[in-house]
């Protein structure tokens, strides 16, 4: 794999950013492919790396992105139509790429997904149990502790000591827990409610919860903000020790997890308007398309210039073929 893209894999999964790694396993000439080319894609579109030429690369880009929505990984087959079905079994989407018809390639899609990024804020027994359990799990943790180190929480796998949030990575993906024990439990929350988490969490009475959420309303916290505070965070087990409480914390997020909940937003996040090549039939984007034409008034896009060639040699037939 080429280094560049190990590279970039490795920051993104440390900042709990998802991708997909698209890996030639087959080819047959001329698919200028080579088996063992790796390309890291990103769901902004973006590709580093090497796959292929003008007719596979967007093609597996869009499949990549499929796999990375449903999560699942899949082994594409790019060919001739007519081998579509010959290929096709249980786990391969088989694809046309009619504008290479002697090419074949068999690309492996394999989503990454980061684990739930977990941000504890605060210092009490609670922090330290909560950071080393999520760190079995494999999550990832990140204590926030203004006096803290490193060595205070071997579960950690940072520890930061400022309420810059943006410090700690924290994402759609991620949960933050307060756990301040009312020391500055309200500055914690403000800057906790300020990101986009998908759980906040406060450690605290009911009472003390209360008084905390009454005061972040009196400086202008709306009710949709509010709604977002578990409070108390963990599921409801009774009177029970600061170590305990970070079991019934970690339960609650599991159970969030499960509920889907805890999930990022759709990584198919940036809008996409694609048409048919009426030449191949292969998908294009018309965003980054380079050859289009228009007939009578309707713009067509293609895969490559040879398809435009062959459109602008008999536009009628070609446009008459384009389901209405």
């Amino acid at each position: 794999m080429n280094a560049d893209v190990l590279a970039l894999a490795a920051d993104l999964s440390r900042r709990g950013r998802p991708f997909v790694l698209a890996t030639v396993v087959w080819r047959r000439a001329p698919s200028s492919g080579k088996e063992g080319s790796t390309a890291l894609i990103t769901p902004d579109h973006r590709v580093r790396g090497w796959l292929g030429g003008a007719c596979a690369e967007p093609t597996v880009i869009r499949e990549a992105l499929r796999a990375l929505e449903e999560g699942t990984p899949r082994l594409l087959f790019l060919g001739p139509p007519e081998e579509l079905a010959a290929r096709g079994r249980e786990g391969v989407v088989t694809v046309p790429i009619a504008c290479q018809s002697e090419g074949a390639l068999e690309v492996y899609v394999e989503p990454v997904l980061p684990q739930p990024h977990l941000v504890v804020i605060g210092r009490s027994p609670a922090v330290g149990t909560l950071a080393s359990m999520a760190g079995a799990l494999g999550w990832r943790a990140v204590v926030v502790d203004e006096g803290g180190l490193a060595e205070d929480y071997p579960g950690a796998d940072r520890v930061l000591t400022s309420l810059e949030l943006s410090d700690a990575d924290v994402t759609e993906r991620s949960v933050i827990v307060v756990a301040t024990q009312g020391h500055y439990d309200e500055a914690a929350l403000e800057a906790a409610l300020a990101s986009p988490a998908a759980y906040v969490g406060l450690v605290a009475s009911r009472k003390r919860a209360d008084a905390v959420l009454g005061y972040l309303r009196d400086r202008g916290a709306s009710d949709d903000q509010l709604a977002r505070v578990h409070a108390p965070a963990g599921l409801d087990l009774g009177k029970i020790a600061h170590e305990e409480i970070a079991v019934a914390i970690l339960a609650e997020l599991v159970e969030e997890r499960a509920a889907g909940n805890l999930a990022a937003a759709s990584p198919a996040d940036v809008p996409t308007h694609e048409a048919i090549d009426p030449v191949c039939g292969m998908t294009v984007d018309v965003a980054s398309a380079v050859y289009r034409a228009t007939f009578e008034d309707t713009t067509y896009y293609f895969c490559s210039a040879g398809c435009l060639t062959r459109f602008e040699e008999d536009p009628a037939r070609f446009a008459a073929a384009v389901p209405g």
